[in-house]
C-alpha cells in the first residue's frame, strides 16, 4: 500500500517544481554524505519523495585552471605583448589589455611561486605588480608600463578553468627503489604510500555519473561564489570502464567552469606548491544534483564502498594498473597492493569539501541559489588522444 501510494505521488520531478520549492523555502536539501546514510534505510523511490536536491563538493589541486584579466587602457594606450604579474609570465596573445594567467605558470625567479599565488592574492584584494612591454604602434604608442593592479582597479577578473572536478582519478603509488615527486604528491619507494584526490561519495561527478543534470549552463558553487559549467572539460572521456555501481574506475569526465574572481574567497581558491613538481591551485567546487527521478535518487545514494578507483604505478611511464580499491578502504588509511599493506592519504581536503557542500546547502535553503537546467548536454561518446612520436 505504501509503495503504491509513493508511486502514485509521482515518478518524476521537474526543475521548475524544485525551484518553486526553493523560492518558498520548502525544498528538502541534503548533502551527498547525508543521502548516502539515508539510503541504508530508504529505497530510491522513498528518497525521490523525501529529497529535492543533493549537494556535492570537492576541494583539491586542479592544475588546469587560470584567470582572464582586463587591465584597462593606459594613457597613452599600449598593446601589451609581453606581460608579467609579480614576475610570473602571463599570456598576452589576446586584445591590447586582455591576458590569461595560468595557475601553473612559474615565477622567473622562484619556482615555488606562480600563477596560482597571483590569482589567490588578487582574490584577497592585494596589489600585484604589472610589467608590460610592446613594440608600439600608431594607435598604441606606449612601449612599456610598470604599475600595480588589484581586483578593484581592473575591469574584469574571472576564473576560467578548462579542466576541473575529475569524475574519478587514479590512486598513485611507486614501485621504484627511489622516491618520486609528482602532481599526486611525494611517492615513497617500493610502494611506501598511496595518494588519491577526490572526495569519494561527496564528489560531484560521481553523483551524476551519466551527466544527466550536469551540463553547459549548470549553476555551481565555484570558489566561494556562484559560477557556471561553461563546457565539458578537456580530456573528457566517457569510454572509461565502469564498475557494478555504474561509476568509472579511473579519470573520466571533467568540466570547464567559469566564475567572477572578484567575488571569490581564498578559503576556496588556494595556491600550493608540490615539492619538485611545481605550482598548482586548489579549487573548491560544489554542484547541486536535483533528484528528478528514481535513477538519480539511486545515483546520489552512492557510498564510498561502492566507488572503486584504479591504483597506478607512477614510477613507470605507462602507469600500469596495480588493481582496484574502494574509497572506504582509502579512507581507512591503508590499502592492500599485491598482498602488501600500504599507507593511503588524500591530497585533497574532505573537510573543506564538506564545508562547501554545507554552504551550498545553506544557499539553497535560504532561497538565494536555484537549480539551473543545462542549456546543452555533454557528448555521450568521447575518448582521449595522445601526441604521436615523430
Amino acid at each position: 500500500m505504501l509503495a503504491r501510494g509513493l508511486k502514485q505521488m509521482g515518478k518524476t520531478k521537474s526543475y521548475e517544481e524544485i525551484n518553486e520549492k526553493i523560492r518558498t523555502r520548502q525544498a528538502v536539501v541534503v548533502t551527498a554524505e547525508e543521502v548516502s546514510r539515508m539510503a541504508l534505510e530508504l529505497s530510491p523511490q522513498e528518497i525521490l519523495q523525501k529529497v529535492d536536491v543533493v549537494t556535492t563538493a570537492t576541494f583539491g589541486p586542479m592544475c588546469s585552471s587560470g584567470a582572464f584579466i582586463n587591465f584597462g587602457h593606459y594613457d597613452p594606450p599600449i598593446r601589451m605583448e609581453e606581460i608579467s604579474l609579480n614576475d610570473v609570465p602571463v599570456y598576452a596573445g589576446l586584445a591590447a589589455v586582455d591576458a590569461y594567467i595560468g595557475a601553473t605558470s612559474e615565477s622567473k625567479y622562484d619556482e615555488t611561486y606562480g600563477g596560482a599565488h597571483v590569482i589567490e592574492e588578487l582574490i584577497d584584494g592585494k596589489n600585484v605588480f604589472l610589467s608590460a612591454r610592446a613594440k608600439g604602434t600608431d594607435c598604441y604608442p606606449t612601449k612599456e608600463v610598470e604599475t600595480s593592479i588589484s581586483k578593484d582597479t581592473v575591469n574584469e577578473f574571472f576564473l576560467f578553468n578548462p579542466r576541473n572536478a575529475y569524475q574519478n582519478y587514479a590512486v598513485a603509488s611507486n614501485s621504484l627503489g627511489h622516491t618520486i615527486y609528482t602532481y599526486m604528491g611525494t611517492l615513497l619507494p617500493r610502494l611506501g604510500n598511496a595518494t588519491y584526490s577526490t572526495s569519494g561519495e561527496l564528489s560531484p561527478l560521481l553523483n551524476d555519473p551519466d551527466f544527466r543534470t550536469v551540463g553547459i549552463g549548470t549553476r555551481i558553487f565555484f570558489g566561494g561564489t556562484q559560477g557556471f559549467v561553461s563546457w565539458y572539460g578537456t580530456q573528457f572521456n566517457t569510454s572509461k570502464e565502469k564498475n557494478a555501481s555504474g561509476v568509472p574506475v579511473s579519470n573520466a569526465g571533467t568540466i570547464s567552469v567559469i566564475g567572477d574572481g572578484k567575488q571569490m574567497s581564498s578559503r576556496y581558491i588556494k595556491a600550493a606548491y608540490m615539492e619538485r613538481y611545481g605550482v598548482t591551485l586548489f579549487v573548491g567546487i560544489g554542484i547541486p544534483i536535483p533528484v528528478l527521478d528514481e535513477d538519480l535518487a539511486r545515483a546520489v545514494s552512492i557510498r564510498n564502498e561502492q566507488i572503486e578507483a584504479t591504483v597506478q604505478d607512477y614510477g613507470i611511464p605507462e602507469k600500469p594498473s596495480l588493481g582496484l580499491v574502494n574509497y572506504a578502504m582509502l579512507r581507512s588509511g591503508s590499502i592492500e597492493i599485491g598482498g602488501k599493506k600500504v599507507r593511503s592519504a588524500p591530497i585533497s581536503s574532505l573537510h573543506r569539501a564538506r564545508e562547501i557542500a554545507a554552504e551550498l546547502k545553506r544557499w539553497i535553503d535560504e532561497g538565494s541559489f536555484e537549480i539551473s537546467k543545462p542549456v546543452e548536454m555533454f557528448p555521450k561518446h568521447t575518448s582521449t588522444k595522445g601526441l604521436k612520436r615523430r
